[in-house]
């Protein structure tokens, strides 16, 4: 899978939990990213954002030492960057 296909899936998964298609997030990787995803469209869809953040405390909750500061899931690779992510996101979730 490519780097473009694997943030296409990221952000294909961040609008079904956005719109309350996917309610929990499967594990650290997802929980992280959605809580994330929850801050920075925040002040543009904050009905989205806290279904974003729902999902990742949903996850979160349970396993508390998994929570990683935003730098660090975009140190792992999970999101290109916060910019990217935004724009991508604000963009998928306009539509």
């Amino acid at each position: 899978m490519t780097s473009r296909q694997a943030e296409q899936d990221m952000l294909n998964q961040c609008a079904a939990v956005a719109h309350a298609t996917v309610l929990v997030a499967a594990d650290q990787k997802e929980a992280n990213i959605f809580r994330v995803a929850a801050m920075v469209v925040q002040s543009r869809f904050p009905l989205e954002a806290a279904r974003l953040s729902a999902a990742s405390e949903s996850y979160l909750s349970l396993h508390p030492n998994e929570q990683l500061p935003a730098g660090e899931v975009a140190s792992r690779g999970w999101i290109l960057s916060l910019p990217r992510l935004k724009d991508a996101l604000t963009s998928r979730l306009a539509r």
